[in-house]
């Protein structure tokens, strides 16, 4: 089953911004990741929550989604956005 990580960001430093998304692609490809969503338009349908800029990113399953986050590729990508965004990020199964 598909698992999806899904975040909000909110870019505080769109220079440094551009560093983190440069390191990821690589990151999320070594995991059988690819990109659903990558910024773009996007609104609150219900509810109170106002996305910034949503990513989302689809990868084989839970195991394969949580191997991208811990690993060595994605946590230098994770240092190099300490000062270029803030993010809210989950990760979920899939239908």
């Amino acid at each position: 089953m598909p698992a999806y990580i899904i975040a909000d960001v909110n870019v505080t430093n769109p220079a440094a911004y551009e560093n983190y998304k440069k390191l990821t692609p690589n990151a999320v490809a070594q995991n059988g990741g690819r990109f659903i969503a990558r910024g773009g338009q996007a609104e609150a349908l219900e509810g109170g929550w106002q996305p910034n800029r949503v990513v989302i990113l689809e990868f084989p399953d839970y195991a394969a989604a949580k191997a991208f986050y811990d690993s060595p590729e994605y946590r230098e990508a994770r240092e190099a956005r300490k000062d270029a965004a803030d993010f809210r990020m989950i990760v979920v199964d899939g239908a």
